[in-house]
């Protein structure tokens, strides 16, 4: 039987060659689309300025938190997520107002009583969360 240090260790290998691939990818297509488009590296900068405030967005204090906890329980609700966060209610609506105007969360309110509002990740959440970890990964300290 392997030590916990050991299934880390593997765990860790097995985590970075699959970011490996992903980013291998990514890269392919990014550079395939530069090729194919013609790009300057000018008109790539005008269009990876466009992304600019979704990059600001998720990276306000709160914001990946609330999606990897919203990822990991599927759905749930505001005490709940409050209570796991530790934020304060008015911070946490606000956050919450943000990213689901933005696209990343939807708001689900069931009748009561009592009245429930639950909390789940669009697509474009879920897919959020898991592009966003190998850039979580990689820019950590070593």
């Amino acid at each position: 039987m392997s030590s916990p240090l050991t299934l880390d260790n593997e765990l860790r290998k097995l985590v970075e060659s699959r970011l490996e691939q992903t980013l291998k990818g990514i890269e392919d297509t990014l550079r395939q689309i530069v090729e194919k488009q013609s790009l300057t590296p000018e008109e790539l900068k005008t269009h990876l300025e466009s992304f600019q405030e979704s990059f600001n967005i998720l990276f306000q204090k709160w914001n990946l938190e609330i999606l990897y906890t919203i990822f990991l329980k599927n759905t749930i609700g505001f005490g709940e997520l409050k209570k796991i966060l530790t934020a304060d209610s008015r911070t946490l609506s606000d956050k919450l107002k943000i990213l689901r105007k933005h696209g990343y969360i939807l708001r689900n309110v069931s009748e009561g009583p009592p009245l429930r509002v639950d909390y789940s990740l669009t697509v474009q959440g879920k897919n959020t969360v898991l592009l966003a970890l190998p850039l979580l990964y990689y820019s950590r300290p070593c």
